[in-house]
């Protein structure tokens, strides 16, 4: 034990977030689920206070503890305040829907939170050890928050598929590591670094192990071919815990992979770069074709998700300080997307239930023209066009690939891109030039409007403005990541 073991100062959030988030539970177990909009309101507060703590700790140094498993910089906090974000959001949108359907149990926030905490220690993690720790409490949050409703069979049956194949890669992933560390020796980002680069030979021990690794985080992002998990469990989930598996996981899974691709294998990008290219093209490719027979919206949106992180990974193929910069971007743009469209998917609401199929939004436009605007942003700005956040996103990445030499990898990435206008393009034809299908009935309360509202003004031509600050920001926290 030493002074860099005990200095907590830079685990300080995540300290709060897990002592705040045991109070919570144990509000919740004795107060019951009449205490949910309570705990709710706790917990969006304790994520906004541990995000301003961590803010406010923001320096120019690099801050290692827990003996060199926990790192603290530029690139963590901006990942966080992603996560951060993302979390609350989803604690936000989620009261009514859970009111109406039975399920408002107060279980929800605070899995949310110890989901949010496993995802803070990922983001954070300078060695495979607490890696593997901060995946793993995400996970088994996660597995409980797709079964949620208990009562319907497709919830049911998610998360039973969530939890199945989660096992599976996490298997993969713990033999990867194993791997590892039996032919470095260690378990050490830096250490790994260094030894890899002093090498004479490249272990292919180590290029096995890593390749399992990479297959075990490629299944949390949902790349391909590790996705098939992606759309039974966004079509079978209550769709607020849909918009938390498409939002915050994503954001801290994606984080994980730039830090231990960069921090861990600096000296191997030559070979884990062929795998990052290889998934990129598939998720970009499966996630363009397969969505265009897609009738259910959540499953189109789980498809798109798919090829979105496609789009990300060219980023992080390119391995350069602009590539990661542009994923950072990405990620940003991603998540509002993401968050506003499903906000809009849970305004949604007729007769029968939530409304899931495409063809029932017909003719939303004449019903609730202010949200068929909206629902067209998240659908122009998913599909990169140009003018609205999704096509500056796109820009970046590309530019990255291109820079980086990567020429063929940015083409197919924009000719994938074009594919996908097509299913977003349906979205907008079906609710501004279909016939009717009925009037819809009130949103989900103001809270889910605001979202909406939020998403849709940040994604619209005025993203122009915001896009310097946040290229800026990304710029620091890539550089942050490459000490």
């Amino acid at each position: 034990m030493n002074g860099e073991t005990l200095n907590l100062l830079p685990a300080l959030p995540e300290l709060i977030l897990a002592i705040g988030g045991m109070a919570l539970l144990m509000l919740g177990v004795f107060q019951g689920d009449k205490s949910y909009r309570q705990i709710a309101n706790l917990s969006i507060l304790l994520l906004l206070v541990c995000m301003v703590v961590m803010i406010n700790q923001v320096g120019g140094d690099r801050d290692v503890t827990f003996n060199g498993m926990f790192v603290t910089d530029a690139f963590a906090v901006f990942a966080k305040t992603l996560v951060y974000l993302g979390s609350a959001v989803a604690i936000l949108i989620a009261g009514k829907f859970l009111s109406e359907h039975g399920i408002a149990k107060f279980e929800y926030p605070v899995l949310i939170v110890f989901a949010t905490l496993g995802m803070l220690i990922m983001v954070s993690a300078n060695n495979l050890m607490s890696l593997y720790v901060g995946l793993e409490l995400q996970s088994l949050s996660l597995y409980v928050l797709a079964a949620m409703n208990r009562d319907r069979l497709r919830s049911t049956e998610a998360g039973l598929k969530y939890f199945v194949l989660g096992a599976l890669s996490s298997g993969m992933l713990l033999y990867g590591i194993s791997l590892i560390y039996g032919f470095s020796g260690t378990t050490d980002f830096d250490v790994l670094a260094t030894s890899i680069k002093g090498a004479e030979s490249m272990s292919i021990g180590i290029v096995i192990g890593m390749v399992f690794l990479l297959a075990g985080l490629a299944f949390k992002v949902s790349a391909v071919p590790f996705h098939m998990w992606t759309p039974d469990v966004y079509e079978g989930s209550p769709t607020p815990v849909t918009a938390f598996f498409a939002a915050a996981p994503k954001v801290a899974a994606m984080a994980l992979l730039v830090r231990v691709l960069i921090n861990g294998f600096p000296g191997m990008v030559a070979e884990w770069q062929q795998i990052i290219v290889f998934i990129s093209i598939a998720s970009m490719l499966v996630g363009s074709f397969v969505a265009l027979v897609q009738t259910n919206i959540k499953r189109l949106m789980a498809y798109s998700s798919i090829g979105h992180i496609g789009y990300a990974l060219v980023g992080v193929a390119a391995g350069t300080q602009d590539g990661i910069e542009a994923v950072l971007v990405y990620l940003a743009i991603y998540l509002t997307m993401t968050l506003g469209a499903f906000a809009a998917i849970l305004t949604m609401r007729k007769n029968d239930g939530m409304v899931e199929n495409i063809e029932d939004l017909a003719g939303l436009s004449t019903t609730n023209l202010p949200m068929a605007v909206a629902i067209s942003i998240f659908m122009f700005s998913l599909a990169g066009i140009p003018l609205l956040a999704g096509f500056f996103g796109k820009w970046f990445i590309f530019l990255a690939a291109v820079e980086a030499g990567m020429i063929p990898l940015a083409i197919i990435g924009f000719l994938a891109s074009v594919v996908a206008c097509y299913y977003y393009l349906r979205v907008v034809k079906v609710m501004f030039f279909d016939e009717s299908a009925g009037a819809f009935e009130g949103g989900q309360g103001q809270a889910v409007s605001a979202v909406v509202g939020v998403s849709a003004l940040v994604n619209s031509p005025v993203s122009f403005l915001l896009i310097g600050s946040l290229g800026s920001a990304a710029a620091w926290a890539a550089n942050s990541l490459l000490f």
